[in-house]
């Protein structure tokens, strides 16, 4: 892959797409990339993610899926030809001390040569899209 991604808190956007920007620019020419979910209405989670050079958003690049409340998402990248590769995988951890507090505790593994502040980046994503639908602040 060898992307790099320098990227604030992605924002969301009227149209609610997330898009994420270079530092802390909201310029146009710093997007990095823009999320969006896949269908309106959706019993498990899919977003397609796409790069800033793809202005046309007839597929693509990466996606992502899986269920956010079982905490189980995998990150796909879609390659030229259509097919796709797994570039990161979201797990839940199930630790005493994150079941005697009542917290949910996840791993997330970031395969090689694939830049960690994306996937994290697809995580916070994944977490405010899940908190809009459940309400909490």
């Amino acid at each position: 892959m060898g992307l790099t991604f320098v990227a604030a808190l992605p924002i969301l956007t009227a149209h609610r797409r997330w898009e994420a920007f270079r530092g802390e620019s909201t310029d146009s020419k710093d997007l990095l990339f823009s999320v969006k979910k896949s269908s309106l209405l959706q019993l498990k989670t899919k977003l397609d993610v796409f790069l800033a050079a793809n202005s046309k958003e007839e597929v693509c690049d990466f996606y992502v899926e899986g269920s956010w409340l079982a905490k189980s998402c995998v990150v796909h990248a879609r390659g030229g030809d259509g097919s796709s590769a797994i570039v990161a995988q979201m797990h839940k951890k199930h630790t005493a001390g994150s079941i005697l507090a009542g917290k949910d505790n996840f791993g997330v593994t970031v395969y090689p040569n694939v830049d960690y502040a994306f996937i994290v980046s697809l995580v916070v994503i994944l977490e405010e899209i899940n908190r809009d639908r459940t309400g909490e602040d």
